[in-house]
């Protein structure tokens, strides 16, 4: 008997289709965004201090023209939250642009990222950097692709020099210190999506952070680490199942299959 989150339980021909559709959506929206990159940026700040651009709100909307279709549900970033995906077994969680401080500030940690969601598990995803070129998408049971090559998590047995990626706003903030003068090489940077993404293409050995993330944030990245042969867990256990009533999680941890023990031993996670 399979489960929600066994992947063999996925039609791998309609899950392929659902590839398909993420990655004519990314190539909808990445030249959307280097044009507006390229211009004068108008900026303007949401409620709680994030800045937020022409950028994020067209391809918010690109995104949903493109990819929702009847019986499907949509959480973003950028659009208000209807409820009605609760009840919904497939799920959209969008994150139009992630490091959008980043895209504001011109350093190229910024991508556009797109998860899906099935019975709550996230079972694909596309990350795209629209600044280095980098198209990452994958798909449980059907492995990850990097500019359409086939690529997978580094299967790391140790952290003795591995690289992790860290928030660059959780360093500058003090939150890593504790981690200083460990056995592994630590490099900060943007967009927690993006960290995932480079993680499923084993471009770094693994990523965490300890502060809460919604799911749009990191949706795509769980469905990319897992296809890629990574593990992603929470810092207080096991994942739990995406598209909550409120889709805040208490962080994330994710790396290569063998490097989940070290990093639950490193961090401090049962289970």
């Amino acid at each position: 008997m399979t489960t929600p989150d066994d992947p063999s339980h996925l039609p791998a021909r309609a899950l392929q289709g659902d590839l398909d559709r993420i990655a004519a959506a990314i190539g909808a929206v990445t030249p959307i965004v280097r044009r507006i990159a390229a211009g004068e940026l108008e900026v303007a700040t949401k409620e709680r201090g994030d800045p937020v651009t022409e950028a994020d709100r067209l391809v918010n909307d690109r995104l949903h023209e493109l990819l929702l279709h009847d019986g499907e549900g949509w959480l973003s970033e950028e659009t208000v939250d209807d409820l009605r995906r609760l009840d919904r077994r497939r799920v959209w969680v969008v994150d139009p642009l992630d490091g959008t401080r980043e895209f504001v500030e011109r350093i190229p940690e910024y991508c556009v990222s797109i998860g899906l969601v099935e019975d709550g598990v996230p079972v694909a995803g596309g990350i795209a950097n629209p600044a280095t070129g980098e198209v990452m998408i994958g798909g449980l049971g059907l492995g990850l692709w990097l500019n359409g090559a086939r690529a997978t998590a580094v299967q790391r047995a140790t952290l003795d020099d591995a690289l992790v990626l860290a928030s660059r706003s959780e360093v500058k903030r003090g939150e890593w210190e504790r981690f200083k003068g460990k056995s592994f090489r630590i490099q900060a940077m943007g967009s927690v999506a993006y960290k995932l993404a480079l993680v499923a293409a084993g471009k770094a050995d693994a990523t965490w952070t300890l502060v809460p993330k919604h799911e749009w944030d990191v949706a795509a990245g769980v469905a990319l680490v897992r296809a890629a042969g990574g593990e992603v867990f929470l810092p207080s256990g096991a994942l739990r199942r995406f598209n909550a009533a409120n889709p805040k999680l208490p962080g994330l941890i994710a790396g290569g299959a063998a490097l989940a023990g070290p990093l639950r031993q490193l961090l401090g996670v049962s289970g």
